[in-house]
């Protein structure tokens, strides 16, 4: 994909066949990793769009009949998303107390952990850090492995890199932001 890339620029601009020598391997990483996080940006204002435009009993509803709530997913997105700063060498936990709720169970109607109101502001809170931290990365760090591969896994599976996380994780965001979309808008 890179080489067809790197073609079309080349044709493109009109320079001859010495400016695919020119055109390093770090353009091509850094170009990967600017649509990985315009994907993740996408996904996440999307989602926060979503989530404002529903009322706090919106969001206590479920998305479909016997299926998770509102809430569930919101803490669910949090705690995930949270993991990530640990998971990429960018600090500690947040709020590690979300764990065991929205990830370690399924959703409780009966277990109250925290007010939609608190899990908004946890949304923000969580995505203007990993915002920050995010786009102070230089492109080689997103190919680095993360905190749950040694360096010999990654030299047997270099696709296995934080770059890989983030795709996977913008993935995560975008399903489950379709099953908060079937919840009532009154």
């Amino acid at each position: 994909m890179a080489a067809v890339i790197t073609e079309k620029i080349t044709v493109s601009a009109g320079k001859q066949k010495d400016t695919l020598k020119n055109f390093k391997t770090t353009t091509n990483m850094e170009l990967f990793v600017k649509m990985a996080l315009q994907a993740w940006d996408v996904q996440i204002k999307r989602t926060e769009k979503l989530i404002n435009s529903l009322s706090d009993e919106q969001l206590l509803q479920e998305v479909a009949p016997g299926r998770n709530r509102g809430i569930y997913l919101l803490g669910h997105l949090i705690a995930v998303h949270d993991a990530m700063l640990p998971l990429f060498s960018l600090g500690e936990k947040l709020y590690p107390e979300l764990e065991e709720p929205f990830i370690k169970n399924p959703d409780n109607v009966d277990l109250v952990v925290t007010s939609v109101k608190d899990l908004r502001e946890r949304w923000t809170t969580i995505h203007s850090k990993l915002s920050e931290a995010f786009n102070a990365m230089s492109a080689e760090q997103w190919f680095q492995r993360h905190n749950t591969m040694t360096d010999e896994d990654l030299q047997r599976e270099p696709h296995r890199n934080k770059l890989s996380v983030l795709m996977n994780r913008t993935s995560h965001v975008a399903y489950h932001l379709g099953q908060l979309m079937f919840i009532r808008h009154d």
